[in-house]
């Protein structure tokens, strides 16, 4: 019960934090719609990806950026709660390490799922063809790329003491990981080059973004995994993560 308890106190944290964050709450609506519009309706006038349009390619691959981004910004909870002298309290809870990472992993993975929400609304305010079962859909496959990404933003945080620090680290994952996933431009295909295709494997977010196409996308979409390979793959990388997370949040003092 005390576990439990633990878990909730600190998801509910974050969600609160979160949403008396206005400010970021607005602003989150910019830079999805700035890709979308602006960069996307651009491209789309100088050709498709197969019979989509440009837009429809990057509709998904925006999601999953939004997700990126949010979920490797959440850990800077961490830095600021090791300045505010929060973190040590928690660290010397009657509660394990794991339940403390759980709790702000959930917590922080929840914000990231909202971010994802809004620019899934900005997609019908757009025109996309969506619905509410294709959000049904997608929603848990969200949560489950926002529990590895987060687990990164966590765990790489657990190491920095500065903010300054902990941006340039942020920036070094975040743009390999985003630009190499296939969610601006097709990652497969004689035209692309070899490294970039043997790189993108390695990439979890890579069929985290597929994932989202086979779903948003449907029959429009040829993807070379199924479904359930890409959610494999993505849980088996958030279970990898987690455990990793738990042993840096396991050698604070």
């Amino acid at each position: 019960m005390t576990e439990t308890r633990g878990i909730y106190t600190l998801w509910l944290r974050e969600i609160k934090r979160y949403l008396r964050d206005r400010t970021r709450i607005i602003s989150s609506f910019f830079q999805p719609l700035l890709w979308l519009v602006i960069f996307g309706s651009g491209i789309r006038i100088s050709g498709t990806v197969g019979n989509l349009s440009y837009q429809q390619y990057i509709f998904p691959g925006i999601i999953g950026q939004t997700l990126l981004f949010t979920s490797m910004f959440m850990g800077i909870s961490v830095i600021w709660d090791r300045e505010f002298g929060f973190l040590k309290e928690i660290l010397v809870a009657p509660i394990s390490r794991f339940s403390i990472f759980l709790g702000k992993m959930l917590g922080d993975s929840t914000d990231a799922v909202i971010q994802g929400t809004i620019v899934f609304v900005l997609g019908l305010l757009l025109g996309m063809r969506l619905d509410l079962i294709m959000f049904l859909e997608i929603l848990p496959v969200m949560i489950l790329i926002t529990f590895g990404l987060v687990s990164i933003g966590l765990t790489v945080a657990s190491f920095m003491e500065s903010l300054e620090s902990y941006g340039v680290i942020q920036s070094f994952i975040n743009l390999p990981l985003f630009f190499l996933s296939g969610a601006l431009f097709p990652i497969r295909g004689e035209t692309v080059p070899s490294w970039i295709q043997t790189v993108s494997v390695l990439n979890p977010l890579t069929y985290g973004v597929d994932a989202l196409r086979i779903i948003i996308l449907g029959d429009a979409w040829q993807s070379l995994h199924s479904l359930f390979y890409d959610v494999l793959i993505i849980g088996c990388f958030d279970l990898v993560m987690i455990a990793i997370g738990t042993l840096a949040f396991g050698r604070r003092k």
